[in-house]
């Protein structure tokens, strides 16, 4: 079915000019930010997750008994399939753990892809930033959901928790780092830190815990690859639990004299800067068909 969808739609790259001048070549982020809904067809992520797309993209609801998608305004709330289930279900873990429910921050656009203001990766559907704060309400308006703001984790110093974690941050953590489909999850190295300390049973999930900056009002699920897909998979997590890595982070923190100087990559760009004719092939053809 897949194959099908791509060879037929093959024939809107005709129109896109690949070895066209500037101006015939759009930048991608203006193809995959315009379109206002998915392809049809199989399910199916194409490419890296900070250079591709999704096929077959299923929309989280906007609301649901325990979650709310947040940002309603950015057209952002959605995935892979399996994506949305998996929110679907790590919201109703939370309310086990004593919270009403998830508030669901960015996914993905209909056809992921570079965005157009924002994110590096979240293109295949296979990403999602679920909020630190707790839900003080799971009716929030539409306008209420573009005003209200997470909550940091972190005091401002980046050593230490504030008092914004509670018990349940942990436990939803822990039940999204124990399923199988993810791949890793995101957060500042402080909330790594306490995890580490907490975690007092069996501790093989830690190793899916990354710590990255930017990272405590919200921590970062990413998915592996389903089955159906095509995929450029990212290198395994190192060995071990992370744990004295998490570590290191904070205490350059608090001796950036600790950090040398890494030269910046003359050769990076931001996706946002990628043109269509630059994406993957399948993702030339998933952007533009109709």
């Amino acid at each position: 079915m897949i194959r099908k969808f791509f060879t037929a739609a093959i024939l809107a790259l005709s129109g896109i000019g690949l070895t066209a001048p500037a101006q015939a070549d759009p930048l991608a982020r203006s193809v995959f930010g315009g379109v206002p809904g998915p392809t049809a067809g199989q399910p199916a992520a194409i490419g890296f997750y900070s250079k591709g797309c999704v096929s077959g993209a299923a929309q989280l609801p906007e609301s649901g008994p325990t979650w709310q998608a947040m940002r309603l305004s950015r057209n952002r709330n959605w995935g892979h399939p399996q994506m949305v289930s998996f929110l679907i279900g790590l919201s109703q873990a939370a309310r086990q753990a004593g919270w009403q429910g998830l508030y669901i921050g960015d996914i993905s656009q209909p056809r992921g892809g570079p965005m157009t203001s924002g994110h590096a990766s979240h293109q295949m559907g296979l990403d999602a930033d679920i909020w630190m704060l707790p839900p003080s309400s799971l009716a929030l308006s539409r306008s209420q959901r573009e005003s209200i703001s997470s909550v940091s984790v972190v005091n401002r110093a980046g050593t230490a928790l504030t008092s914004a974690w509670n018990p349940g941050h942990m436990s939803i953590l822990r039940a999204a780092a124990r399923d199988p489909r993810i791949e890793r999850i995101f957060v500042d190295p402080v909330v790594k830190v306490a995890m580490c300390q907490l975690e007092n049973g069996n501790r093989a999930w830690l190793s899916k815990v990354r710590p990255l900056n930017n990272h405590d009002y919200h921590f970062h699920v990413r998915m592996a690859c389903p089955a159906g897909s095509v995929c450029t998979k990212q290198d395994p997590p190192p060995p071990g639990d992370g744990c004295a890595e998490a570590g290191e982070w904070i205490k350059n923190r608090i001796d950036p004299s600790r950090v040398k100087p890494v030269p910046p990559d003359p050769d990076y760009r931001h996706p946002r800067t990628y043109r269509l004719s630059e994406m993957p092939r399948q993702c030339q053809i998933v952007g533009t068909a109709r």
